[in-house]
């Protein structure tokens, strides 16, 4: 994985707010809907842009798609990663999109193994 290829895909904003609620840990289309207040169709789009140059994976568990950061990631990208984690922390929008993936998270633990049955905001 060269740096162009990651530095194309973290140039979205939607991008890079999804890799960052991927850095918490692994979640489901409807998840990224009900954190980022975005259509499920854009969502989708832009996990489909990640997962193909390979900055997310996904594993389907029962109806859904979770999605997750590389187990192994390239060392250009593991690099980039925690740089995006630390600096997400002083701007307001990713610190929002973690206090809504935290204030989610009850609902995950109680729910299917993707927490799909959480209700989402149109």
């Amino acid at each position: 994985m060269d740096l162009i290829s990651i530095y194309e895909c973290l140039c979205d904003r939607t991008r890079l707010r999804i890799v960052q609620l991927l850095g918490e840990g692994p979640l489901c289309v409807c998840h990224f809907q009900e954190i980022l207040r975005e259509p499920q169709v854009k969502i989708s789009k832009h996990l489909s842009y990640l997962r193909t140059r390979g900055l997310v994976q996904c594993e389907r568990q029962g109806n859904w798609m979770v999605y997750s950061l590389p187990a192994k990631p390239a060392r250009e990208l593991a690099r980039n990663l925690a740089c995006l984690q630390d600096c997400a922390q002083e701007d307001p929008v990713f610190r929002r999109d973690v206090a809504r993936l935290k204030k989610l998270t009850p609902k995950l633990a109680e729910s299917s193994p993707c927490g799909c049955t959480t209700a989402v905001r149109a």
